[in-house]
């Protein structure tokens, strides 16, 4: 397990996904098929990142570019988990 706090979800598609693709919040959520403001809690980190978003990004993303479902709810729980972690700690 991981030391240091990994990162959301949200971080990786607000920082490197939709800048190397050149879209917006609301192109991105128009072709992931979310509402802006369910892509825009993501990516503000506000919340997880949901089983259903992350079937989203896999048939978006596809899985041959690293949008396979379970890599993005495994990052969720990573975060989740590190997040316990500190708050039982605390």
């Amino acid at each position: 397990m991981s030391m240091n706090n990994p990162p959301h979800p949200g971080s990786i598609l607000r920082e490197d996904i939709l800048p190397e693709m050149n879209l917006t919040v609301t192109e991105a959520a128009k072709q992931i098929g979310v509402s802006r403001v369910a892509l825009s809690r993501v990516l503000n980190e506000h919340t997880g990142i949901s089983p259903k978003i992350t079937l989203k990004i896999e048939h978006w993303l596809g899985t041959d570019k690293g949008g396979r479902a379970e890599l993005w709810a495994d990052m969720q729980l990573d975060y989740d988990m590190w997040q316990a972690r500190q708050s039982e700690a605390a």
